[in-house]
């Protein structure tokens, strides 16, 4: 099997992902319970459940990324490992 991306695009994206699932439902949590910075003034949201499952939808989207990635970091291990199989 060939990688789609290299090995550096692979890493940049398990990083950025991780990073991004952590942030993101950390701020979910918080519109959730409800906290007092991010639903305190007149300008927020009324129903932090609302915005808390469209953060979450988020999340799903960085945790496929973080899979996709990490499958593609695997491929290129193993082929720098030359213990791919080739059908010759």
């Amino acid at each position: 099997m060939k990688p789609l991306v290299s090995a550096f695009n692979a890493w940049t994206c398990i990083v950025i992902s991780l990073f991004a699932i952590v942030i993101l439902s950390v701020i979910g949590s918080m519109f959730v319970n409800g906290h007092h910075s991010l639903m305190g003034s007149d300008e927020d949201p009324e129903d932090g459940g609302k915005v808390e499952a469209a953060v979450l939808g988020a999340v799903g989207v960085y945790g496929f990324f973080l899979l996709f990635c990490g499958c593609q970091a695997f491929v290129h291990r193993r082929q720098s490992r030359q213990g791919e199989i080739a059908v010759r």
